[in-house]
């Protein structure tokens, strides 16, 4: 199963180096990393995406919470989320293609944002399967070169930051 993780910290050079040691040193495989400013100044929101079982995603809960300048770590897993991801996708269009493919963005809710004399670039943002679908359907027209966000998670409706859950401690 996939875990959703996301972790704050303080904006300083070297934690994002220190956060991926430890999943080295520990021989977990992060399925996704994405990294931003938050709402609050000097503090960045980390969003992992991990596979395990819940031993190990305690496990790695516990040794971040540890890390100097993490400020918190909440496991989302279980609570009501809202989990998005972006892709940008350049796909071979030629004269004969071009159309298809723009009417295939348009189903999938995504958008041309750039237009070469041979390819099309689209952008998508969505829930991973509705992402994954597009570029399945995209590969057939064949896709020349691809960027992903990775996931970005926010707990839905909570009291506050996180469903009201208490912060993970590094006690």
């Amino acid at each position: 199963m996939t875990h959703t993780l996301v972790a704050l910290m303080e904006d300083k050079p070297g934690v994002l180096n220190r956060i991926s040691s430890l999943f080295h040193r520990r021989n977990y495989n992060i399925e996704s990393l994405t990294v931003g400013h938050s709402e609050t100044a000097g503090i960045s929101r980390m969003t992992i995406a991990l596979n395990g079982d819940s031993r190990v995603v305690e496990q790695v809960v516990k040794q971040l919470s540890k890390l100097i300048n993490v400020t918190e770590v909440i496991d989302v897993s279980a609570d009501p989320t809202v989990i998005r991801e972006l892709a940008l996708i350049k796909v071979k269009a030629g004269p004969g293609t071009r159309s298809e493919i723009i009417e295939l963005a348009n189903i999938f809710r995504a958008r041309v944002v750039d237009v070469g004399t041979d390819s099309l670039t689209v952008e998508i943002t969505g829930p991973e399967d509705r992402v994954n679908s597009l570029i399945d359907l995209l590969q057939g027209y064949g896709i020349e070169e691809m960027a992903r966000t990775g996931r970005v998670a926010m707990v839905r409706n909570g009291t506050g930051k996180h469903n009201g859950h208490a912060p993970a401690s590094a006690d």
